[in-house]
C-alpha cells in the first residue's frame, strides 16, 4: 500500500472517534493531548508559557540522562494500522531524531499505567525510523494484526505536532448481534469505509458514516457546485455483506446547499472490489430508493419507498442530484449468514497471537493443537477452517487428548479440571442446558455413571451435548462403558473433535 492510499482510510486515532493520549512519560513544554487534535497544527509567533514557547504539539523536556519518551495512545476504532503520519510541522530545531511505534490488543479500558507496565504484551509495528522536522513523515506499516492501543516512541525527545493513524476499522464480530438483528450496516464504527466519491471539495467523504448527527455544515459530505445536471455520487463499503431494511439520509445543516433529490443502490460485490470494479459495469448495481425529493436540514427516513432490491448488498451508492451536501446515511439492515462468517474469519485472521490462542483454546484446550492451528492463518474460511482443525486433531496423541477433556466439566457439573476462560465456560452450560431439565434420579444416574467411567478410563467422560437430552447421554454412557481402554479414547478424541468443531463454528458466526 502506497502513502497517498493509506492516507485515504480511517483516521483509527481520531478524538471524534474515542482516539485519546492516555500516557505520557513527560509533556513539560505542551501536552500530550494535542496529538490527536483534529485542527491543522498553527504556530503562533511570540506566544510563550511560563514553560517556554508556546506550541501546537506534544513537546518534552531537553532529557539529561540516558533513555528516550513515549506516550500511549488509545484508539477510538479497534483496527489494522496501514499507515501513520508523524507531522513535526513548526517543530524545526526541537523534533525528535527518530520514532518507533508498537502496538497491542487490549479487552476493556486499561489505564495507561497499567498499558506502560511490562506485562503489556506489545508488538513493534514501526521500527526505530528517522524523522525530518516541519515535515509531514509518512510512514506505511505492514504488521496486519488488529491493534487496540499504540506506544509512540521518540528519540530521544522533543516535540510532535500531530499523529494520524490510518487504517481498516476492525471492531469485535458482537456488532452484528444475533442472528436477524438490525444494525446499521453503513457505521464507521462498524467497519464500514467511504470507498470513493466523485468530488468532496468542501466536506471529507468520510463525514457521510460518522458516528452522531453532523456538528456543523462542515461536518458532511458535500460538493462544489457542479453547473451540472448531476449526479455527484459517494460509494460505501458496508460494514458487512447485508440486506437493507431502511435508510436515512440526513442534510442536518445544509440550508442553501442542500442536494435537490437523490437515488440509491446497491451491489454485491467480490471481496476486495476496487472502485474501478464497481464502477465498470453500471448494469450490476440494482435500485433501492427511487429519485426521491430531499429536503434542507432535515433527517430523511425512507423504508415504505424502497424498492422491493433489498438485496444482499456489499455496496452502496449513493447519489445526489445536481450537487450539495449530505451530513449523514444510515443503512439500517441485517448481516447475512456469508456476512456473518467472513466478520469471524477475518476477526481470526488479524488477531495478536496471544489473542487468536485464547480465542482458540476456548474451543479446544489442547495446547499443541491451539499452537498448529496459530501456523495456519490465513484461514479462507469456515469450512477450510474445521477441515484444518479436523486434521490437526487426528494428527495428536493420547497425552494431548487428554488435555483437552480436562477442559470440560463432566456432564452436569459446572467447573472443569483445568482453568477455562468464560467463552468455553458459557458454551459448557449452554451445551449441557438439558441436564437441567432432567429428573433427579436422571442426574443422579449421571453422577454416578461419571464416577464409574472415571474409575474405568481414567479421564472424564466426554461426549458432544449439543441438541441431547440428559437421558440420552445417560444412554450413550451406558453403552460406552462395554468399550476398552483404546475404543473407548478414540470414541472419546471424535467426541472432542465434534465439539471443537461446532464451537468453532460459534466462534466465527457468533452464537
Amino acid at each position: 500500500m502506497t502513502d497517498s492510499q493509506f492516507t485515504e482510510l480511517m483516521d483509527l486515532a481520531a478524538e471524534r472517534l474515542g482516539g485519546a493520549v492516555i500516557y505520557a512519560n513527560d509533556e513539560f513544554f505542551a501536552e500530550k493531548e494535542n496529538l490527536l487534535k483534529v485542527s491543522k497544527p498553527v504556530f503562533i509567533e511570540g506566544k510563550y508559557t511560563d514553560r517556554g514557547k508556546w506550541m501546537d504539539g506534544w513537546e518534552t523536556r531537553r532529557r539529561r540522562v540516558p533513555g528516550h519518551d513515549f506516550c500511549i495512545v488509545r484508539l477510538g476504532l479497534a483496527g489494522v494500522v496501514r499507515g501513520v503520519v508523524v507531522d513535526t510541522a513548526f517543530f524545526k530545531g526541537n523534533y525528535p531524531a527518530a520514532c518507533s511505534i508498537d502496538g497491542c490488543a487490549m479487552p476493556g479500558r486499561p489505564t495507561g499505567e497499567e498499558l506502560a507496565s511490562e506485562s503489556t504484551p506489545w508488538v513493534e509495528i514501526l521500527p526505530k525510523t528517522m524523522l525530518n522536522g516541519d515535515t509531514q513523515n509518512l510512514f506505511t506499516i505492514d504488521a496486519g494484526l488488529r491493534l487496540t492501543h499504540l506506544r509512540f516512541h521518540i528519540y530521544p525527545d522533543g516535540g510532535v505536532a500531530r499523529l494520524r493513524v490510518h487504517g481498516d476499522v476492525l471492531p469485535s464480530p458482537r456488532w452484528a448481534g444475533r442472528p436477524g438483528a438490525e444494525v446499521d450496516l453503513a457505521a464507521a464504527e462498524h467497519g464500514a469505509l467511504v470507498l470513493a466519491c466523485n468530488d468532496m471539495f468542501f466536506g471529507s467523504r468520510h463525514n457521510l458514516i460518522m458516528p452522531g448527527r453532523g456538528l456543523n455544515m462542515g461536518d458532511g459530505w458535500e460538493t462544489k457546485r457542479s453547473r451540472a445536471e448531476g449526479p455527484d455520487w459517494a460509494i460505501v463499503r458496508l460494514a458487512a455483506e447485508g440486506t437493507v431494511e431502511r435508510i436515512e439520509v440526513d442534510t442536518n445543516h445544509f440550508k442553501g446547499n442542500y442536494p435537490d433529490s437523490c437515488t440509491i443502490h446497491g451491489i454485491l460485490a467480490q471481496p476486495g472490489a476496487t472502485t474501478e470494479d464497481l464502477l465498470a459495469d453500471p448494469s450490476k448495481w440494482r435500485e433501492i430508493l427511487p429519485r426521491t425529493k430531499l429536503q434542507a436540514h432535515t433527517r430523511h427516513f425512507f423504508e415504505e419507498e424502497l424498492t422491493g432490491e433489498r438485496g444482499p448488498y456489499s455496496h452502496i451508492r449513493l447519489s445526489i442530484f445536481p450537487d450539495g451536501g449530505v451530513s449523514r446515511m444510515r443503512v439500517h439492515g441485517t448481516v447475512t449468514e456469508a456476512g456473518r462468517e467472513a466478520l469471524g474469519i477475518r476477526h481470526l485472521n488479524y488477531a495478536p497471537v496471544p489473542e487468536l490462542a485464547a480465542l482458540l483454546t476456548s474451543c479446544c484446550g489442547a495446547r499443541a493443537w491451539v499452537d498448529k492451528m496459530v501456523t495456519l492463518r490465513p484461514y479462507r474460511d469456515l469450512a477450510t477452517l474445521i477441515a484444518q482443525a479436523r486434521d490437526v486433531w487426528q494428527s495428536l496423541g493420547k497425552q494431548d487428548w487428554l488435555e483437552a477433556f480436562r477442559h470440560h466439566p463432566r456432564i452436569g457439573g459446572v467447573k472443569a479440571e483445568a482453568a477455562t476462560s468464560q467463552t468455553a465456560t458459557s458454551w459448557s452450560k449452554g451445551e449441557q442446558a438439558r441436564v437441567a431439565d432432567a429428573s433427579r434420579t436422571t442426574q443422579e444416574e449421571l453422577a454416578r455413571i461419571n464416577r464409574a467411567y472415571e474409575e474405568k478410563f481414567g479421564h472424564i467422560y466426554i461426549v458432544c451435548a449439543t441438541g441431547k437430552s440428559a437421558e440420552e447421554m445417560l444412554a450413550i454412557a451406558q453403552d460406552r462403558m462395554k468399550n476398552d481402554a483404546d475404543t473407548e479414547l478414540s470414541r472419546a478424541a471424535d467426541e472432542q473433535r465434534k465439539i471443537t468443531e461446532i464451537r468453532l463454528d460459534k466462534l466465527v458466526r457468533g452464537g
